[in-house]
């Protein structure tokens, strides 16, 4: 427990370093990436509260003379979006995954930490799916007692043993009031062990419709092309993994504005850590493995369909801190162009949340939610890697240039 006490020690003093009073702030820069496909020069971000209040040239009359932060040199971004991730996975003090049997407390702490480090990795806004936990992580974070990126969360995931259709309609509404942001459903098995449909298409259905009704998105774990397509027909809002998705499923999701995140990272850091995740054996590592290629292909042909592609990584414990790796995976992996990469992480991402108009943008009255980087990801993706500047909604909780 050292190092984590150790890390809950920076996390209170960042607490206390990102407090003062936000009163007008002017950020200087040279290199913007507004999130939704233009680079701006050399301009100037004033800020008021968390909150842009304006952009425009350094060099304009009316142009703040008084300058901040000054990032010119660095390539400034909205804070990344992660659309998937799982924040309360963590290795346990053997640096084996934790079993969930511990103390609620060691769990909480954990936690804390893995929102801290994603925060630190450039992203301030992430979608966990979920466990209860997460929400009251959650509150802590939107209460300003506890730094961290913006969390919406599932509270729960939903299977096919979860009961029947009206059953199923009755935990949704639970879900809901519970405090979830989010519906999240498996309708297939994982991919260890062989991705098939396990839902019944009645089971998603009533899922998916029940999540609509309440004004609640869906998503939607889905390996197999079945499970995907009837999960689409069930009127979902988002396919996760999608790894053996076919071009007629990715057709039908373009035409009703489904949401595809395929996921790199995870497959990675399971592959690469394979001694700290004793719950998989050789043949899962392999399906894992052998993922790998049908993913990137099930990228390239959802851009070509012109399906709505959105950044998750699926994080889960040896995962957090580096959620940025999925941007360099898409571009290397899934052929993504580094535009491409980068919007799916921002605007994209902050669409597929119901969030376009706060977050995923650097423009007038959105959040202050910004990242500086060192490099040009547009000729070279792992830029993200350099991350030296963190601010979320006008604070700041990283500047190490």
């Amino acid at each position: 427990m050292t190092r984590l006490l150790l890390t809950l020690l920076t996390i209170s003093v960042a607490i206390a370093q990102a407090q003062p009073d936000r009163g007008r702030i002017v950020i200087e820069s040279s290199a913007i990436f507004d999130g939704r496909g233009a680079v701006l020069r050399n301009q100037r971000i004033v800020i008021e509260g968390s909150r842009i209040l304006s952009i425009g040239p350094a060099n304009a009359q009316n142009a703040p003379a008084t300058v901040t932060y000054d990032l010119r040199g660095l390539t400034v971004l909205p804070g990344f979006i992660d659309a998937h991730v799982h924040i309360s996975w963590h290795f346990d003090a053997d640096h084996k995954l934790a079993s969930g049997r511990e103390d609620p407390k060691t769990s909480a702490l954990y936690t804390a930490e893995n929102a801290w480090v994603t925060l630190q990795g450039g992203f301030t806004t992430v979608q966990s799916v979920g466990a209860a936990i997460d929400a009251d992580v959650r509150d802590r974070i939107n209460f300003g007692s506890l730094p961290g990126p913006r969390i919406l969360t599932s509270f729960r995931q939903i299977t096919q043993n979860s009961g029947n259709p009206d059953a199923l309609r009755e935990l949704v509404r639970r879900t809901k009031s519970d405090g979830a942001d989010v519906i999240k459903l498996f309708a297939t098995a994982g991919m260890g062990a062989g991705g098939a449909q396990t839902m019944t298409d009645d089971q998603i259905r009533a899922v998916c419709e029940e999540a609509r009704s309440i004004g609640l998105r869906a998503i939607v774990h889905a390996i197999s092309n079945q499970g995907a397509r009837a999960s689409v027909l069930a009127g979902c809002t988002g396919i996760e993994h999608g790894d053996f998705i076919e071009d007629d499923t990715l057709k039908m999701m373009a035409d009703r504005g489904v949401f595809f995140d395929p996921n790199f990272l995870v497959l990675h850091n399971y592959i690469e850590s394979k001694s700290s995740f004793p719950n998989i054996n050789e043949a899962g590592f392999k399906a894992l493995e052998d993922a790998i290629r049908p993913t990137g292909h099930a990228l390239e042909r959802a851009r070509a369909l012109k399906v709505k592609v959105v950044l998750g990584t699926d994080a889960v414990a040896g995962a957090h801190g580096r959620n940025a790796e999925e941007f360099i995976y898409r571009v290397r992996e899934g052929h993504d162009t580094p535009m491409d990469a980068l919007m799916s992480g921002t605007s994209v991402a902050a669409e597929s949340l119901g969030l376009k108009d706060r977050i995923g943008a650097i423009a007038p009255g959105f959040e202050a939610d910004l990242v500086a980087i060192d490099g040009n990801p547009l000729e070279d993706i792992t830029a993200v890697r350099r991350v030296v500047f963190v601010m979320k909604g006008g604070r700041v909780y990283k500047n190490v240039r």
